[in-house]
């Protein structure tokens, strides 16, 4: 009788950690920008998985097997949208066909405030967590799609999203304040891709990406070349290469132009979680978060262009 009894109970047991262990919310984020906010904002009440990792181009990304199989167990699916994940849109369509609710937060984003994309016709750039005010609309989005899959948890859910956003805010003017150090006719941005054209309107910076809002095509010589006397002409200290892009055309127009390679910024991916840098002021950084991140482009890009 009593090993019936213990049996029993270690079933139950099993039972209850299981149980527990399935209650927790299953979020697929498409990228590490988007993964960081539901951190930030789910805490301990999402179970994450994130499609993309440190340095992967989300305009290029096809979903693996797995990824497929997790978006089909997921309760919820967040993705930039955009057109950033260009070829995860079928596969976003199918899941979602199959009952998984699939929202793309940046859309959340009034059209009015986004900037045109100079590689699709009546599309946006999708690049918007490079302008803090306008993350924090993302912020709010991926806020409300999880209070929706949780009701019991949306209390949470906006308690967090109410101080991360305060945190944006935050690094948004620390940034600013470290941009106006720069000379103004000095905040000229040269990188492969127009990935900071929000960045650009956001601080007061002419970007000059050489590959255009996507890189599913190459930088052509003649390209490199306008960029090259551009550069030239400007006068301009430093150009940037970037985490998820190859760094070949940049190198290449460094040399042509005489201009350096002030360092590399991270654009459509976060760094590797419990990366720290060390800032210019002797803070440190992780750049596997979006304020880590930020924090990091923005000494990069100020350090790169006064010295």
């Amino acid at each position: 009788m009593k090993s019936m009894i213990l049996r029993w109970s270690f079933f139950f047991t099993a039972l209850f950690v299981v149980t527990n262990g399935h209650a927790k919310l299953r979020v697929v984020a498409s990228t590490s920008q988007i993964a960081d906010i539901v951190r930030n904002v789910g805490g301990d009440e999402v179970d994450l998985t994130v499609l993309m990792g440190p340095g992967v181009d989300p305009h290029l990304y096809k979903a693996t097997a797995r990824d497929v199989v997790s978006m089909q167990r997921a309760d919820l699916i967040l993705y930039n949208g955009l057109h950033l994940e260009g070829r995860l849109a079928e596969t976003f369509s199918k899941v979602n066909k199959l009952g998984r609710t699939v929202v793309a937060v940046a859309e959340s984003i009034p059209a009015e405030q986004l900037l045109a994309s100079a590689n699709y016709e009546d599309a946006h750039d999708p690049h918007v967590w490079f302008d803090p005010a306008l993350w924090a609309y993302v912020i709010s989005s991926v806020e409300e799609s999880l209070a929706q899959a949780d009701p019991d948890h949306a209390q949470d859910f906006a308690q967090r999203s109410s101080l991360y956003k305060r945190e944006v805010e935050s690094v948004s003017a620390w940034a600013q304040k470290r941009i106006d150090s720069v000379p103004v006719e000095q905040r000229v941005l040269v990188t492969s891709h127009d990935a900071y054209n929000y960045f650009g309107r956001a601080f007061g910076f002419q970007v000059v990406g050489v590959q255009g809002v996507s890189t599913a095509s190459e930088a052509g010589l003649a390209d490199i070349t306008k960029t090259a006397d551009f550069i030239k002409r400007r006068k301009i200290p430093a150009i940037f290469v970037e985490s998820s892009v190859s760094p070949a055309t940049i190198e290449r127009i460094s040399k042509d132009s005489g201009a350096r390679i002030g360092g590399e910024l991270f654009s459509d991916a976060l760094g590797a979680r419990g990366e720290m840098h060390i800032g210019s002021e002797g803070e440190q950084y992780d750049v596997g978060t979006y304020l880590g991140m930020f924090k990091y482009n923005v000494d990069t890009i100020v350090n790169g262009l006064i010295e």
